[in-house]
C-alpha cells in the first residue's frame, strides 16, 4: 500500500495528538454535521484507550470543539469547555468498555438538539466512530444503524423508510450530474420499515440536485456532508 508524506507526518492540528485529539474534533465534527447544528446537550461515552487516556490527551476538549464546528487545527481547541459553557452547551462524559471487537479509540455521541433550532433538526441523534490514527476517523453507527465511511470525501446521509424503488430515485439523480458515486451502503431495521443510506461520491452535488431530492417519497431527512478539514 503506497504511503504518502502526510500519512507519516499527520495531519495539521492543535495537538498533542493526532488520534486522540485530531481525530476527536473530526469525530465531535461529523457527529454536529449530522445533526445539522451546535447541539443543546451531549452525553459523551468514552471507550478503550480514549476512556484511559483521553483527558491528558484533549480528547474531551477535542470532542466539544468539533460539536461547536471548530476544525482540528483551529487555536480555540484548548478553549473548548469554556466556549461549549459560552454557547450553552450543556455536556457530560462516561467511560464504558464496549467490547474487545471495538477499536480502542470509540467515542458514541448523544446530542439533544436546541429547542429553537434548525427546522430539518432532529430533537436527538447518536453517533458512533473511531479514531484510527493520523487523523483518520471512522464512522460505526448513526442513530443505531450499522455503517462504515471516514468523512474524507462528500457523502449524503439519507434517514428513509424501506421502499421499492427509494435507491433508483437516488441515483438517478446522482447520475443525472453526471457524479460518480465511490460507495453506497443501506442499513435497515426490517423490510419495509426504516432504513439508513450512506452514499459517498466523488465530488459534491450542485444544489439544483439537492432539492431534487426533497420530492422524492419515503425521505425523511437528508444530510449532504462535504469532506472533513
Amino acid at each position: 500500500m503506497p504511503f504518502s508524506a502526510f500519512d507519516i507526518i499527520g495531519p495539521v492540528m492543535v495537538g498533542p495528538s493526532s488520534s486522540h485529539t485530531a481525530g476527536a474534533a473530526r469525530l465531535g465534527l461529523m457527529a454536529r454535521r449530522l445533526l445539522g447544528e451546535v447541539p443543546r446537550a451531549a452525553a459523551i461515552t468514552l471507550h478503550g484507550s480514549f476512556a484511559a487516556t483521553g483527558h491528558g490527551h484533549a480528547t474531551d476538549r477535542a470532542l466539544l470543539a468539533g460539536l461547536l464546528g471548530l476544525a482540528p487545527d483551529d487555536a480555540s481547541l484548548p478553549r473548548s469547555r469554556e466556549l461549549a459553557a459560552a454557547a450553552g452547551l450543556a455536556f457530560a462524559f462516561a467511560a464504558e468498555d464496549m467490547g474487545e471487537s471495538v477499536h480502542p479509540n470509540t467515542a458514541r455521541i448523544q446530542l439533544t438538539s436546541s429547542e429553537a433550532g434548525a427546522a430539518d433538526a432532529p430533537d436527538s441523534l447518536t453517533m458512533t466512530g473511531s479514531s484510527l490514527g493520523g487523523g483518520v476517523i471512522e464512522i460505526s453507527s448513526i442513530d443505531g444503524y450499522a455503517t462504515s465511511f471516514r468523512g474524507d470525501l462528500d457523502t449524503l446521509v439519507c434517514w428513509h423508510e424501506d421502499r421499492r424503488g427509494f435507491l433508483a430515485h437516488i441515483t438517478a439523480i446522482v447520475a443525472c450530474v453526471e457524479v460518480n458515486i465511490a460507495a453506497l451502503r443501506t442499513t435497515r431495521t426490517g423490510r419495509g420499515t426504516h432504513a439508513l443510506t450512506v452514499i459517498e461520491t466523488d465530488g459534491p452535488l450542485p444544489s439544483a440536485a439537492l432539492n431534487l431530492f426533497a420530492h422524492i417519497p419515503w425521505l425523511a431527512r437528508l444530510r449532504a456532508l462535504p469532506p472533513l478539514p
